[in-house]
């Protein structure tokens, strides 16, 4: 049979197609809203003569990586160490991973890793990290550069005091194997006084203690143009931005019209007058809310509201459209979705497009990649 739809997969050429004529659900990406987000962002991270670092778990596709470089960012971020596998293996060589590495396997993955690139660093924020670390790398070619990861009130990971990141400090500088790298912190959004706070406090004990500190990394992407606050910071590390999402428009670090990806679906029922579902689920748009009360932002229709995701289907509550603009079976809409970081790690392929035309489809390298 002959095929009518073009295959979104990686290689396929659909080069020229209208992205209406895309199967849905799919995600696409338009290329100068992603263009703008990478310059717009890098500008202002070079007016503050901070050094950018972008993560690239948002969209775990090595030719973005390589735009962003491009741009002038130094080096990136990965979340796992397969993931800082895949983009080693595309030539990336300055690769930051921010999660403790616990295990045997992470461990010898990660000395193989160290020894292929030059700029590997990892973080820690506590002595069984630290222990399996330098027992890993005690007589490993080339030390591991570890930073230590520090609460400064995002309440996830790292050390609770200025006072306890001295001391994993000075654990990681006396361990076999490792070498001290600074600091760093994920901290909660618009937090800037209170990092800035630890960060400063924490490299007057390391002065202290004659302990050189060369990378101090803040992060986050929501309130990132306030990221020139926290002085101390060498660098500030950032994923979302490149794609930005319903969330980030909420945070006020963009608008809905800096928003490159859209998840494109499709209307398959009109049960009832005031009910559409859509072919888009939890597959497709991911059961993040993120504090929201639905699941996305429908750019045509955005008195709809998405209330609720099974794995195949959407169903948006039309209530609140006009009588005589909603959604009919068969038309297509675009959804922006709570966080486009999941999204990535649904699809094996990401489409691209300029004014609806399609430029390109990149293969997420690094989809699945998960410890």
């Amino acid at each position: 049979m002959e095929r009518k739809l073009p295959d979104p997969t990686p290689g396929a050429d659909l080069t020229g197609s209208r992205i209406e004529q895309l199967s849905t659900p799919v995600p696409v990406i338009d290329e100068d809203r992603l263009a703008a987000n990478i310059a717009r962002v890098q500008a202002y991270m070079d007016g503050q003569g901070k050094a950018f670092r972008p993560h690239i778990k948002t969209h775990k596709i090595p030719a973005l990586a390589e735009q962003q470089v491009a741009a002038g960012a130094k080096g990136i971020n990965c979340q796992k160490v397969t993931e800082a596998e895949v983009f080693a293996d595309a030539g990336f060589d300055d690769i930051l991973i921010t999660f403790n590495v616990l295990g045997p396997e992470k461990l010898e993955r990660l000395v193989a890793l160290n020894e292929q690139i030059s700029g590997l660093k990892v973080v820690a924020d506590n002595d069984v990290t630290v222990q399996g670390l330098s027992g890993a790398f005690a007589d490993a070619k080339r030390p591991l550069v570890v930073l230590v990861e520090c609460d400064t009130g995002g309440g996830r990971c790292g050390v609770q005091s200025p006072e306890a990141a001295l001391g994993l400090a000075e654990a990681i500088v006396a361990a076999p194997g490792l070498t001290f790298g600074g600091i760093l912190t994920y901290p909660k959004a618009f937090t800037e006084e209170a990092v800035e706070s630890f960060f400063a406090s924490t490299l007057k004990l390391l002065e202290g203690k004659g302990i050189a500190c060369p990378i101090v990394s803040n992060g986050g992407t929501p309130s990132l143009f306030d990221a020139g606050k926290v002085a101390s910071a060498t660098e500030h590390r950032a994923g979302t931005y490149i794609y930005n999402d319903r969330a980030m428009v909420r945070s006020g670090h963009c608008s809905f019209d800096d928003c490159a990806m859209h998840i494109l679906a499709t209307v398959v029922s009109r049960p009832t007058d005031s009910r559409a579902v859509i072919d888009a689920g939890s597959k497709a748009l991911t059961s993040d809310l993120l504090g929201f009360d639905d699941f996305g932002y429908v750019v045509d229709y955005p008195e709809a509201v998405i209330t609720g995701l099974s794995e195949e289907h959407g169903v948006l509550d039309l209530s609140k459209c006009a009588p005589d603009a909603r959604p009919q079976i068969g038309e297509r809409i675009r959804i922006i979705p709570n966080h486009t970081c999941v999204v990535s790690n649904l699809v094996d392929s990401m489409v691209f497009h300029r004014n609806g035309v399609v430029t390109r489809v990149e293969p997420v390298a690094a989809r699945g990649r998960v410890w």
